[in-house]
């Protein structure tokens, strides 16, 4: 691994005519293309929103405006971290990345968490699915398709860190595979139920349990996750040298342009469909 900065070497992802990196043109093309899908989203929910059909529920009384901040800030506050990936790995500090990406997938997480709780309580609670209102189709349809790419994200984010740990190709094996296959899930068990766990515990608190019957009734799911924590920890440890790193900037830059690009895209839909209704 270097530890100085210096020019980045893009001979594994030679340059198109115009002089940007195929993988970086290519994502640029997804993104133009994904642009467009998402403006077709917005714009048909802003349309619905000006002829709303009769008896169809104000969005006011719906939505948790406080939670939706929230999940917001969490969201740009991930954003920040990847730039601070890309940084490093530009910069050779493959260390700093790894934190970055684990940070960038934690907040990720967090706002997939919100995001889930805030769809159940409307289901459940203020009885709003995707099929018995307009709002309801293209609000779950439109946020649906957008938490669809932070899962997809955090997924691309998992690899992008397991891969930081792969070895040259002369000390790769099939232990080597099954050890990533396993840190993988182990790192994906580990958000999963986590998730859940708070979920859980937000659920026991409102029904006006204690805090000790939420460890009482989910002790496996509890032992789960620490024994997930623990896994991950276990295949992170350091193994020698590794065959990542400011060479492989142009694939962390890749993956920080579509991060970026969900963020933005959700400052646009939390401006049309939440804010809207409240100016």
């Amino acid at each position: 691994m270097s530890s100085h900065a210096g020019p980045i070497d893009h001979h594994h992802d030679p340059s198109t005519s115009t002089g940007i990196p195929n993988k970086k043109l290519l994502m640029w093309t997804f993104l133009a293309s994904d642009c467009m899908f998402f403006g077709a989203l917005i714009s048909t929910h802003l349309i619905y929103r000006l002829h709303p059909m009769p008896g169809a529920p104000s969005p006011k009384e719906i939505f948790s405006i406080e939670l939706t901040s929230f999940s917001t800030f969490i969201l740009l506050m991930s954003s920040l971290m990847m730039a601070l990936a890309v940084t490093a790995i530009q910069k050779g500090n493959l260390k700093s990345m790894r934190w970055s990406i684990l940070t960038t997938i934690f907040f990720g997480a967090i706002f997939l968490g919100c995001q889930v709780y805030e769809f159940k309580e409307f289901v459940e609670i203020k009885k709003m699915t995707i099929t018995n209102s307009m709002l309801g189709t293209t609000f779950f349809t439109l946020t649906g398709t957008h938490g669809t790419h932070v899962a997809i994200g955090v997924l691309w984010l998992i690899l992008m860190y397991v891969r930081s740990f792969q070895p040259p190709e002369t000390s790769r094996n099939a232990g080597w595979f099954v050890g990533n296959l396993m840190h993988v899930l182990a790192i994906i068990g580990g958000i999963l139920l986590a998730m859940f766990s708070v979920l859980g515990l937000v659920h026991t608190l409102h029904s006006g349990a204690t805090v000790g019957s939420f460890f009482g009734g989910h002790f496996a799911m509890l032992a789960g996750l620490v024994g997930c924590i623990v896994a991950s920890i276990f295949f992170a440890r350091p193994r020698g040298v590794v065959n990542f790193d400011e060479r492989n900037a142009i694939d962390v830059e890749s993956m920080g342009l579509y991060w970026h690009f969900v963020d933005i895209v959700w400052i646009v839909i939390f401006t049309a469909v939440y804010l809207l209704e409240y100016l």
